[in-house]
């Protein structure tokens, strides 16, 4: 019976091809949305949570200034409260794998007769491993570059690309307000940041350095600290704002002149929203599956007015109301499934060509998941059978007298 009921309604759809087409449009406009626009999703969040995870979640960033409360700007005075003896202080706490403090600016970089801006970045010899930076070629800075206050710098590859193109930099010297550098070390190439920053853009040299010769500050910029554990970090986190209050005379916590990011918070909190994007896209591609099923209502509830005499034949002869439902049902599910199956093709062809193209404008990546290509086929049948339910009973109902009487 089942396979009657298929056959006389592929025969339907055959016989209307252009309108069938016409009613899986929807569909398949609907389920490549879906897959295109939640890969797109899936890949902001992918490529955020690998940005981050990169640093560790056992991160702490203790950074100069009040906590940030709307409305509210920090004095000048509060954001250069961090000093190099409070970076000392914290390196020697209990539970602190490593730290390096971190000053940066931005400057003219010139080689030869090339000029760069860029961020020029004063850190420790610690600092290679506390945000897993790996080394290209050469080798990072050392504790004695730091100890001598040493024009020694690394350089990360959007640098070598833009002052060195095809030249080993190695060994070469550069001026950063007309202070020679000589390179020592090239970086492995990180990509883009969380804020789509280019990381790799930067310029690292001592921090004595860059604090007395370069800037001529003596504050820094932040602290960057690396728990011994995950499970610590909270604690250290604790031990960290006790000992800085102490330090810079502090009773009210409500008058800290510093703050500390937790990673491992971060990355929470950014799993949370980008999971929202991703089901907000989601959602407002689905909307364009129902307008596609209320396509397929709308043309099977013309198609049940076309056919009223064959289904009044069909009724006189025996059909019972199964029948009728059972046939017209299947061709709406039909429609979906190829609108949906089409779809399907079209949406990861999309999803591929929206990665490529956010990856050429932005450097951000989509993520085709197959759990995704399932729900969404599973969804425009289930959209034929809700969006078909109406008229298949309409077309069951007709009496087969007046059916047999129509024009």
């Amino acid at each position: 019976m089942y396979k009657e009921s298929f056959l006389m309604a592929w025969a339907s759809l055959i016989a209307n091809k252009m309108r069938s087409i016409l009613t899986m449009l929807g569909i398949i406009i609907g389920v490549a949305a879906v897959i295109a626009l939640v890969s797109i999703g899936n890949g902001v969040k992918q490529d955020i949570q690998n940005s981050i995870s990169s640093l560790g979640s056992n991160l702490l960033m203790v950074m100069p200034g009040a906590p940030r409360t709307p409305g509210v700007r920090p004095s000048q005075g509060s954001m250069k409260s961090l000093k190099v003896s409070d970076y000392q202080a914290i390196s020697k706490l209990d539970g602190v794998k490593a730290a390096s403090p971190y000053t940066a600016n931005s400057y003219v970089t010139i080689y030869q007769s090339k000029n760069w801006t860029t961020t020029v970045s004063g850190v420790s010899s610690n600092f290679q491993d506390v945000n897993n930076w790996t080394m290209a070629e050469g080798r990072f800075i050392s504790s004695k570059n730091v100890e001598n206050r040493e024009r020694v710098a690394v350089v990360g590859q959007t640098v070598v690309k833009n002052l060195f193109a095809g030249e080993d930099p190695v060994g070469k010297e550069i001026r950063v307000k007309n202070i020679p550098f000589r390179v020592i070390g090239v970086l492995n190439s990180k990509g883009n940041g969380t804020m789509g920053n280019d990381q790799d853009d930067v310029i690292f040299i001592p921090y004595t350095t860059a604090m007395e010769r370069v800037e001529g500050v003596d504050y820094l910029r932040m602290v960057y600290v690396v728990a011994s554990d995950d499970n610590g970090i909270d604690r250290l986190q604790s031990d960290i704002e006790n000992l800085l209050r102490v330090r810079h005379s502090i009773k009210d916590t409500n008058l800290d002149d510093f703050n500390i990011q937790n990673m491992k918070s971060i990355m929470e909190t950014m799993e949370q929203t980008t999971g929202t994007l991703t089901l907000f896209l989601g959602a407002v591609a689905a909307i364009s599956l129902v307008v596609g099923g209320i396509g397929i209502m709308n043309i099977m509830l013309v198609s049940v007015t076309e056919r009223t005499r064959e289904i009044g034949i069909r009724k006189a002869l025996g059909a019972t109301y199964f029948v009728i439902v059972t046939q017209f049902l299947i061709e709406a599910v039909v429609i979906s499934l190829m609108g949906g199956l089409m779809g399907g093709l079209i949406g990861i062809a999309l999803g591929i060509g929206a990665s490529k193209l956010i990856g050429l404008a932005s450097g951000m990546s989509t993520v085709i998941s197959v759990p995704t290509i399932v729900l969404s086929f599973a969804f425009s049948m289930a959209i034929g059978l809700v969006f078909g339910i109406y008229p298949a009973r309409k077309a069951a109902k007709l009496n087969p007298i007046d059916a047999l009487h129509y024009e």
